[in-house]
């Protein structure tokens, strides 16, 4: 069936490691052995500077918002959006391509929350932005930001399927950020660089 098939497509985009390909057509190191040795855009930034750093996070955002939007197109029902967000996040964090080694999630899950709703996303990103701002922490205002998405989600499309994927993804982003988080509560954590 067409709607389920988006589940394996979505878990195979979300595969593709847009962090290392940026690298290796940019002629930069390896992200998944130097600086913080992880592939994402914030150690694509620290090693390749704000273009290389951009074109990662904005396909890093499109793995995620892809598939939500060919649900939509789709007229799926909540379940099918649930399982495909999971498989594209799953993608981003164990992908098949790269021997199951990804990256912490944040931009892959942004993509999804806007492909479900502009507002769900909009709300989610304005709580990144303001946290940004304010401390200047890239893993606190990402962290917290899917502290609350969700609470988002349940207001904006409170699907029961939905509210589950997202209480999911939350949780698996902070197990990925457990470094990022020592480091925070040891006061180590790096700041956003200008």
């Amino acid at each position: 069936m067409l709607l389920y098939a988006l589940v394996p497509f979505a878990y195979l985009l979300g595969s593709i490691s847009n962090a290392i390909i940026v690298c290796r057509l940019m002629g930069l190191p390896d992200p998944r052995t130097q600086g913080s040795n992880n592939p994402g855009a914030t150690n694509v930034l620290r090693l390749g500077g704000k273009k290389a750093a951009a074109i990662t996070l904005l396909g890093d955002a499109l793995k995620g918002l892809i598939p939500m939007l060919l649900a939509h197109l789709l007229q799926a029902p909540p379940l099918v959006f649930a399982l495909a967000a999971m498989a594209a996040f799953l993608g981003h964090l164990y992908p098949v391509f790269f021997g199951f080694k990804g990256g912490k999630g944040v931009a892959t899950a942004f993509g999804i929350l806007f492909g479900l709703s502009w507002m769900i996303g909009s709300t989610v990103g304005a709580i990144w932005l303001f946290v940004a701002k304010v401390m200047k922490i890239s893993s606190l205002a990402g962290l917290s930001a899917m502290a609350l998405a969700p609470v988002i989600v349940w207001w904006f499309w409170p699907a029961p399927e939905l509210i589950v994927m997202q209480i999911v993804m939350t949780l698996l982003l902070f197990w990925r950020h457990r470094s990022n988080i020592q480091n925070l509560l040891r006061g180590k954590e790096g700041k956003i660089s200008r």
